[in-house]
């Protein structure tokens, strides 16, 4: 090991990502041992603090467990893991009880007569309202409160000076912890009993995202690293409807936009979802992202526009003020102009295969949140169904992490870092040049060449980045472009594995589901591609 190295003293349970599962997990576990959690500033612009529609689960008194199921496994494509689906299903009022209890402030139901205290709204391919919400700033609000109990809770290490590039392992292949860099770049050893990966998904492998700072995988390929199994990593899911502005940041457009009404035009004024899916505007979110690709392909266009004028401005102003300000800023008043939309990576139904406890098949190792293949979502996520996975696979990991296992006591096996810097420009040349080949070639629909031509420009980019990655000084933004490089080659590997179009991935050479029942995509690094 490289001279400069620190270690620290050992954690018990540490922590990586402080989003929503990272957060709760702490809350949950806290009680019994203590915690380590690790939150650079950036979570603050990630995925979770993004989410605006709401949370999914059976609340109101015209809505039952079995509807909820039925509308997940149909939102599935049949990929999904039907006891992962019921499991959650099952989780979700309890867990949404204990945000009520710590104070999130919920958006409630003032009509004459409602049958449930908060306002639910409907998204796409739900058959029913049961979208809690905190106006359409959902995620915000419950990172908010949420942090707001972590930094004052005593058995919680609240780190924002740390950022993990790998973990470390030992010679009997389990988890022993993580090496971070400080805030002057020194590697550090955090070792740790059992630690918990919370870092989100790889939307960041594509160009046009819903998040500011969208993560690329890193934990996925952290976790492949050490010999853990990654599980559908084909199944990207991008949202229908991003704010198209070239010249601004990404802005994600809630679903609830249309599941109060919302309709999609083309850029002659036309509503083109009607003759596409029955469901219209509220079809899954595949169906409505490629019908909105097609029409842009169709009529020469970069966007499509989503209207919802006819709503009037005090509705659109209530249900939608984060939406109403955010574009008013932009200089567009939605109450009187379409928005423009275009569909962006938003969120990763493959991940770390873990159990319904969040544990994976390497000891000491567990995932929650994104980063995470549970089965819940199979082929494509239906909205809101992802804060739910969160909160109630943190809580359901937090009652396996209150019983803990042995600790191994064998050799750690170490990584020797390099010292001299990697040009700055250099990795952000790397990684342009891979978000441009991911988007232009394994997105919406992508066809058999597609996937071979870029099979072969992301094997030549990481030969010429693994010299580079192998004698440089650690960085974050190196090692992130280095998990992101291979993490594009696994997705191109499960994709052209699926021989068939299912949910979320669409092959025009391949059009039509595959026979038998499908399985799961599952991949394990060997021993010479760590």
């Amino acid at each position: 090991m490289a001279s400069h190295l620190q270690s620290d003293s050992e954690h018990d349970v540490l922590i990586i990502g402080g989003g929503v599962a990272g957060l709760v997990l702490a809350l949950e576990i806290a009680e019994q041992r203590a915690v380590t959690l690790l939150r650079p500033s950036s979570d603050d612009q990630g995925a979770s603090r993004w989410a605006q529609g709401g949370i999914a689960a059976v609340l109101s008194p015209q809505d039952d467990v079995e509807a909820h199921v039925a509308d997940t496994l149909v939102a599935g494509d049949g990929l999904c893991d039907e006891r992962a689906v019921r499991f959650t299903v099952e989780q979700g009022p309890a867990a949404i009880e204990w945000l009520l209890a710590l104070g999130v402030p919920f958006t409630p139901d003032v009509s004459p007569g409602a049958s449930y205290p908060y306002h639910l709204t409907r998204e796409g391919g739900h058959g029913a309202r049961r979208i809690i919400h905190a106006n359409d700033a959902t995620g915000r609000a419950v990172v908010d409160t949420l942090l707001a109990h972590v930094r004052s809770h005593p058995a919680i290490s609240l780190r924002d000076d740390l950022t993990a590039i790998a973990l470390i392992g030992d010679q009997a292949g389990h988890c022993r912890g993580a090496y971070c860099l400080d805030r002057q770049g020194h590697p550090r050893e955090q070792r740790a009993h059992d630690i918990v990966l919370a870092t989100g998904g790889a939307s960041g492998l594509y160009r046009h995202t819903t998040s500011p700072n969208p993560a690329s995988g890193e934990g996925m390929m952290m976790a492949a690293d050490l010999g853990a199994e990654l599980m559908n990593l084909e199944f990207q899911q991008f949202h229908p409807t991003c704010l198209y502005d070239p010249e601004g940041p990404p802005f994600l457009i809630s679903e609830a936009v249309r599941g109060e009404g919302g309709l999609l035009l083309n850029v002659h004024g036309e509503r083109f979802m009607p003759s596409v899916d029955p469901r219209a505007e509220l079809a899954p979110r595949d169906i409505v992202a490629r019908a909105i690709d097609a029409e842009m392909q169709r009529t020469g266009s970069d966007h499509v526009t989503l209207d919802i004028r006819h709503l009037g401005d005090e509705a659109i102003r209530h249900h939608f003020p984060t939406i109403y300000a955010h574009c008013a800023e932009r200089g567009l008043d939605i109450t009187r102009t379409p928005i423009p939309v275009v569909p962006a990576a938003h969120y990763s139904c493959g991940g770390i295969t873990t159990d319904l406890e969040g544990a994976s098949n390497v000891p000491h190792l567990f995932a929650i949140g994104e980063v995470a293949c549970t089965g819940l979502h199979g082929a494509n996520r239906m909205a809101s169904n992802s804060l739910l996975e969160c909160l109630v696979f943190a809580r359901s990991c937090a009652r396996r992490l209150a019983r803990p296992t042995p600790f191994s006591t064998a050799k750690l096996q170490h990584t020797d870092w390099g010292n001299d810097p990697a040009p700055l420009a250099l990795i952000e040349q790397h990684l342009e040049q891979l978000r441009t080949l991911m988007s232009a070639n394994v997105a919406i629909v992508r066809s058999d060449k597609g996937l071979s031509d870029a099979a072969e420009r992301l094997a030549d980019q990481q030969a010429e980045l693994a010299p580079l990655y192998e004698s440089a000084a650690p960085t974050a933004g190196l090692a992130s472009l280095w998990h992101a490089v291979r993490l594009a080659r696994l997705t191109v590997r499960s994709a052209q594995s699926r021989r068939e179009s299912r949910g979320l991935h669409f092959n025009p050479d391949h059009p039509t589901h595959g026979e038998p029942s499908p399985l799961p995509s599952r991949i394990r690094l060997d021993a010479d591609e760590r």
